[in-house]
């Protein structure tokens, strides 16, 4: 490999418009790879910045990052999605978009109405939520369609 081909840190942020730290989380994760220099300074083939790009496109689609890891896992010898492995992945994903994109339009069409929240503040909550029933459900928007719900940022210890 060419060393031309390498590129620093500052190269990969600059370019691929992530922070340095998303792009060593991403490292650790296993998502990506760097070599070391021999001072110890992160080294990126070229073709990270592919798979940086496919990683965000796959997270703004709604994939964690763990099914963002099993697709790149299935590409043989940690090669970058190619157009073809784009298609066959983004296959999978259309069944989650469609679900997505329906729970959007039932949200938007009842978004004057109780979303089942527990607080017991809209006159009509007594019809949708008597006697306060989504709180027995669960905490939050309990009515907000599964598909919808993002499981809240993890605390670091």
């Amino acid at each position: 490999m060419n060393k031309h081909d390498l590129l620093t840190m500052g190269e990969v942020t600059r370019r691929s418009g992530y922070a340095a730290s998303a792009v060593r989380y991403y490292e650790s994760q296993g998502l990506i790879r760097a070599e070391r220099s021999s001072g110890g300074q992160r080294t990126f083939e070229r073709s990270v910045l592919r798979r940086l790009a496919f990683i965000r496109a796959a997270a703004n689609v709604g994939l964690s990052l763990e099914e963002i890891k099993a697709e790149l896992d299935c590409l043989p010898g940690d090669r970058t999605p190619t157009k073809a492995d784009w298609a066959r992945m983004s296959r999978h994903w259309r069944r989650r978009l469609e679900e997505q994109i329906h729970a959007l339009e039932r949200l938007r069409d009842n978004l004057d109405s109780c979303i089942g929240c527990g607080c017991l503040s809209l006159q009509r909550c007594g019809i949708s939520n008597p006697n306060d029933a989504a709180a027995e459900q669960s905490s939050g928007a309990a009515y907000l369609p599964k598909v919808l719900r993002r499981e809240p940022p993890r605390r670091r210890a």
